[in-house]
């Protein structure tokens, strides 16, 4: 049972005659009570940077000798090679195994041989001594390509694979930390021709019990045990990595968008939002302490000095949710070409989430190692941040490396090709917090678990709410209502900082995934003194909304008044579920009396609107057209909005330095309609129109027919008034060019017409 135990010098005391002692308890917990520490945050002294650095590899001591850190901070080795080799990814078990992907065929040569190959692995590591560095590793699943999805979830792990859209569980059932079980929990057959560093390389347990994936507006969940699908509106389009921050808003980022941040203004539930000012003026700007001449972007991405001037491939970004750092809720993005890792605050201005970086031109970890590889970060549950280095020479996968690229010939100059086969992880550590001693939640009971619901370390509160949504022991329902509505115990917020309100958040969200949110909880969840169990109360209250029950919408609508910015935001978006008129008079109500809010404005004009979704549109737009032509618009439109959106804008309208408008262009309307069949079969180099824009267009030719035929569709007869081209033509122009590797140029395409 979840209770509340009092303690006073040792003695135990019985809740009946507690009252007769309150004033001696209060004046004894209230002088332990402690003020937070305030630590110093003083950026390094950059070293005297060195425009062309060679490419020798070092030991992981001799790299940690050249990592820059803010002052209180250190880097400790936690693992490396032979213990570990090419790792892109890290997640612990519930029980303290870290696990890692490595993708052992990733770029072992300049052209990528043998990389499709089932030769990659997940190892899972073992610190037996607790001092915090691995001590074994077991190969727990072999034979896997690029393995790039690693969701542990009870004594059970999540593995994707590259290219194979189906997910498998692994399990250790004997005890050897080696996999022998596997089992199919969702089943797709249909292969992912992307290329591999844009197909979905991310999975997250979101705070609402949903599995989210980097790329893709599909979510999943379990039910019964069986994984169910779920479609989202409009989800942002990232790349590798995602993180969410202790309310469950979810940050995505786009490396081949040069976009090191997105998706974070509103839950992707309710679609994508992105707002003018997301980030302070110059916050894409990098500011490495090394020469980065390998640069995909080619000298428009280079500085004179030899370094990265823009973010080119953020990944495996996270928000620190740990207690043993000084930087609770600031989101961490590595860059690996910049050799660097970002330190992102998260401010609130007028209602828009906003990015800066606190050390101005520099970044929070910079390294002089040309072979660090920063690739993935992560929360520990020793509550420190983790930091997955790739530790390699060629970080860009073949297509970018390809004869005729920018690329090719830095790497062959420095020999980067050479450079294979390690891979290190770090902890950051702070000279003044020991990390803490990891606790097994795996084996604890669901009793136990109710505690780590407010624990001030992220990565237990989640584990704890996951493990007991997997469980469904609906024994504990009533133990998780009654943290819900009894408030901060009255002991324990007299000692210590413990966020209980964290504890009720968690508590609500276990309960929505046990299935067991009432009615008379959500009222009273509504009223909670903390905005955030407000803003969740919000969200699970939806179906309530959306089934017409009134009490539960006079009371959403009460809190239009309420103080907190972010809680009015999710009023307006929880409002969409309501079928009565009084919602939107609601957040047109809140509207007007929030005009400086941003968020609130552009929120609450979509809210508003009776536009029905766009793809209904184009089904209704296209009625006249063949099943066939509609349906190659209807798949355009969705692949187009997952990756050439990022590049050239939601609408085709062009990113100013990235690519060109697709609107009016002359190669996509062309009547000779071969010309943008070659390029998006074999790509673009070189100036369009006389403009110069960053790095290439990589080719598609991995994609089938279909795909190119309804990206082409799409962008020929929805942005432009042009013809549709099908299959048949794209598979003839692909036999004709079958043996060409290179990029087009518009001086070559101009000369086919």
């Amino acid at each position: 049972m979840y209770q509340t135990i009092y303690h006073l010098k040792g003695s135990l005391i019985k809740r009946g005659n507690l009252f007769l002692l309150l004033p001696a308890i209060i004046m004894t917990i209230s002088s332990c009570k402690k003020e937070k520490p305030v630590y110093a945050d003083l950026i390094y002294t950059k070293p005297e940077l060195v425009k062309d650095p060679p490419s020798t590899f070092m030991s992981p001591e001799e790299s940690m000798k050249n990592m820059y850190l803010p002052e209180g901070y250190h880097m400790e080795l936690v693992a490396s090679e032979p213990m570990i080799n090419e790792p892109v990814t890290i997640a612990w078990g519930p029980d303290g195994k870290l696990y890692v992907a490595e993708m052992l065929t990733y770029m072992q040569d300049i052209d990528g041989t043998d990389e499709n190959e089932p030769w990659s692995r997940v190892s899972v590591l073992e610190d037996l001594d607790g001092d915090g560095k691995m001590d074994k590793s077991t190969v727990f699943v072999d034979s896997l390509i690029l393995p790039r999805i690693l969701l542990p979830l009870d004594d059970r792990v999540i593995i994707g694979e590259t290219y194979n859209r189906s997910l498998y569980t692994y399990r250790d059932t004997d005890g050897d930390n080696v996999a022998d079980e596997k089992k199919l929990i969702l089943k797709n057959d249909k292969r992912d021709n992307a290329n591999l560093e844009h197909q979905s390389a991310t999975m997250i347990w979101g705070l609402d019990n949903y599995l989210y994936l980097s790329n893709g507006s599909l979510r999943y969940r379990f039910a019964k045990g069986e994984m169910e699908i779920d479609t989202l509106m409009d989800a942002p389009s990232g790349q590798w990595g995602m993180t969410q921050d202790e309310i469950g808003q979810i940050y995505y980022s786009s490396a081949g968008g040069e976009t090191p941040a997105l998706g974070y203004q509103q839950h992707p539930y309710y679609g994508t939002l992105e707002m003018e000012g997301k980030w302070e003026e110059g916050f894409e700007k990098v500011w490495p302490i090394i020469g980065t001449p390998d640069v995909q972007g080619g000298f428009g991405r280079l500085r004179e000095d030899g370094t990265l001037n823009h973010f080119t491939a953020s990944c495996g970004q996270s928000i620190f949710l740990g207690d043993k750092l000084p930087m609770y809720g600031d989101l961490f993005i590595p860059e690996p070409v910049g050799r660097l890792i970002r330190r992102a605050k998260v401010n609130i201005v007028n209602g828009k989430k906003v990015l800066s970086n606190p050390y101005g031109e520099t970044e929070f970890l910079a390294s002089t190692d040309t072979n660090f590889r920063p690739v993935d970060t992560q929360t520990g549950p020793d509550g420190c941040l983790y930091v997955v280095d790739m530790y390699r020479g060629i970080i860009q996968e073949g297509n970018w490396v390809r004869k005729g690229s920018f690329l090719r010939p830095v790497v062959e100059r420095k020999g980067f090709d050479k450079n294979i086969g390690k891979g290190r992880i770090y902890r950051v550590v702070h000279d003044q917090i020991a990390p803490s001693k990891q606790e097994d939640l795996l084996h604890k009971s669901s009793d136990a678990l109710l505690d780590y619901l407010h624990h001030p370390n992220g990565w237990y509160r989640l584990t704890a709410q996951k493990l007991l949504v997997l469980k469904q022991d609906k024994a504990i329902v009533s133990d998780l209502k009654d943290i819900i509505t009894g408030g901060d115990p009255f002991i324990g917020s007299m000692f210590g900082n413990a966020d209980y309100a964290l504890g009720r958040l968690h508590a609500l969200w276990t309960l929505e995934g046990l299935d067991a949110i009432d009615k008379a909880l959500v009222l009273a969840a509504l009223q909670d003194k903390d905005a955030r169990v407000r803003m969740a109360a919000l969200r699970v209250g939806e179906p309530l909304l959306a089934a017409g029950d009134p009490d539960v919408l006079e009371a959403v609508k009460a809190l239009k008044n309420d103080n907190e910015p972010e809680v009015l935001q999710q009023v307006v978006l929880s409002l969409r579920s309501a079928k009565d008129k009084a919602g939107k008079e609601t957040i047109s109500e809140i509207m007007a009396a929030h005009p400086s809010n941003e968020a609130i404005a552009v929120i609450g004009k979509e809210s508003l609107k009776e536009l029905p979704r766009e793809i209904e549109q184009i089904k209704k737009q296209y009625v006249l057209e063949s099943s066939n032509t509609r349906n190659r618009i209807v798949n355009g439109y969705t692949h187009f909005k997952n990756l050439c959106a990022s590049c050239h804008g939601k609408n085709g309208e062009g990113i100013e330095g990235m690519a060109p408008s697709l609107i009016g262009s002359p190669r996509v309307t062309a009547k000779k309609w071969d010309i943008p069949v070659k390029i998006l079969l074999n790509g673009l180099t070189g100036p369009i129109d006389g403009k110069e824009y960053s790095g290439v267009m990589v080719g598609m030719k991995q994609q089938d027919d279909d795909y190119i035929a309804s990206v082409l569709t799409y962008i020929r007869m929805h942005l432009n008034d042009s013809k549709g081209i099908g299959a048949w033509q794209v598979r003839n122009v692909r036999n004709s060019q079958k043996d060409r590797e290179d990029y087009w140029t518009i001086e070559e395409l101009e000369k086919e017409k």
